[in-house]
């Protein structure tokens, strides 16, 4: 794309879009990360064992995987925008319903549709930059949403652990006589408001508007985003990338042959289930318990949480600045390489744990060697795979089978999500902490092969070039 063309672009207009759907990722990482922190509140209001309050913390997840899916569909019928608008609508709900919970099943209900709500944010908000943004920069803009996660994660941490230091502990009795935890659950309202505001003011999808036959509509918008002449030549592209027999389905996933789905389609769905496999959610739905577990005290182990956000923004902050430079491929093989790494030296190191007086516990410098593995693992997987896999599910499916190719990427990502956060409290109790590691660390190894040999580079290739 010439020079002339990219100065047509409303830079304006899409950095205001861009940070609106971002806001679906903070919501993201918040809703993600709030439960850390609210567990011993959870044990004592809900008399939990280890199971059951695994059970409880990743009710959000079977939500998301359930959410994801059907955004990913209702997506092509309602609009993007509509659909986040609805998650908002869902996120404000069960934020209070959460907080307002007499009992694990009610909690377990609330997240549930929390979990509804995470997952549409997180497929449509990449979804929607990459067809709004500029093939240049389209890696950059939508990597923002993985900073916004993160920022999310991190707001929820800060949130929790100022909540807990001014009760004295989660279950502190602070504002209207409410312990602490539940007011970690209420907080999450608010930035759930500002983001059904913000969508009232920016336009739908133009590549939606085409599929719905809505071209005058979808000139509209594309000519505010890229100018007269480029707005109607995009338009034409669009156009000429959707069939016009039928519109999108589940159908289009299908190899036109038949004989199952298209390879592309797959390729998506593992990186979807090996961003999660590599134990990465363990950290932060876990981090303040696993912390406590090796030694820290309940208040170290929420500070830790912080800096590991931090750490998570400024590694994001590098990915974007490489991403539309160095490409995605080449990230994804770093990080997984990274994450082995640092994986293999967690194993090791808990692998080292001693029991003392009833409590596991790491001998000399070896809490400290942990703690720096752990946050070079949250380094590589932000530089890579946290950002790189939501860039790609956003760009890398054709116009005529986005949602549907989304929806089922998007469910695959939460389901092993779920798998895995659900079975942690099980194989550290059972395994020990060194052998879960283990496998967090196996899969690393194996996400690099995958990336080998089936991913394919999409830096700068314009969406309706894309190949299915």
């Amino acid at each position: 794309m010439d020079a002339t063309v990219r100065q047509g672009f409303n830079l304006a207009l899409i950095g205001r879009i861009v940070a609106v759907a971002t806001i679906g990722g903070f919501m993201f990482g918040y809703d993600s990360g709030a439960i850390n922190g609210t567990q011993d509140g959870l044990r004592h209001a809900f008399a939990l064992d280890e199971a059951q309050l695994g059970l409880t913390v990743s009710a959000l997840l079977p939500g998301c995987a359930l959410g994801a899916f059907l955004a990913g569909r209702l997506a092509d019928l309602w609009g993007r925008r509509t659909v986040m608008m609805a998650a908002a609508i869902l996120f404000i709900i069960s934020a209070l319903a959460s907080g307002a919970a007499t009992s694990a099943t009610m909690l377990a209900f609330a997240r549930f549709f929390a979990g509804m709500a995470v997952g549409a944010a997180s497929v449509l908000s990449p979804a929607y930059i990459s067809e709004v943004t500029p093939a240049h920069v389209r890696g950059r803009l939508s990597s923002m949403q993985q900073v916004m996660i993160i920022g999310g994660l991190t707001g929820a941490f800060l949130a929790n652990y100022y909540l807990a230091k001014m009760a004295g502990s989660s279950l502190g009795i602070i504002w209207g006589d409410q312990p602490a935890w539940r007011w970690m659950f209420w907080v999450q309202a608010l930035p759930a408001l500002l983001f059904f505001f913000a969508l009232l003011g920016i336009p739908e999808s133009p590549r939606f508007l085409v599929a719905r036959g809505r071209k005058a509509d979808a000139l509209q918008v594309l000519t505010r985003l890229l100018g007269p002449e480029a707005g109607a030549a995009k338009l034409a592209e669009i156009d000429a990338s959707i069939s016009h027999d039928h519109r999108p389905s589940l159908a289009d996933i299908r190899k036109p042959e038949g004989g199952g789905w298209r390879p592309i389609v797959w390729v998506g769905i593992g990186l979807a289930i090996f961003q999660q496999l590599v134990g990465i959610n363990v950290v932060f739905y876990y981090g303040a318990v696993l912390w406590q577990a090796v030694g820290f005290t309940e208040a170290d182990a929420l500070k830790i949480n912080i800096l590991s956000g931090v750490v998570s923004i400024l590694a994001c902050i590098v990915s974007i600045l490489l991403v539309d430079r160095l490409g995605r491929r080449p990230l994804l093989l770093i990080g997984s390489a990274g994450m082995a790494v640092s994986l293999g030296i967690l194993t090791w190191c808990f692998g080292q744990a001693q029991m003392i007086d009833g409590a596991l516990r790491l001998p000399g410098q070896l809490g400290f060697i942990a703690l720096v593995a752990a946050n070079l693992f949250v380094i590589f997987f932000n530089l890579s795979w946290g950002p790189v896999m939501w860039v790609m599910l956003g760009e890398m499916f054709p116009n005529q089978m986005r949602g549907s190719a989304l929806a089922v990427a998007g469910a695959a990502q939460w389901l092993a999500n779920f798998l895995v956060s659900s079975s942690f409290p099980w194989l550290a109790k059972h395994l020990g902490l060194s052998a879960t590691y283990g496998l967090y660390t196996a899969c690393a190894l194996l996400s690099l092969v995958f990336v080998a040999m089936n991913v394919r580079e999409t830096k700068g290739i314009e969406l309706e070039a894309m190949e299915g």
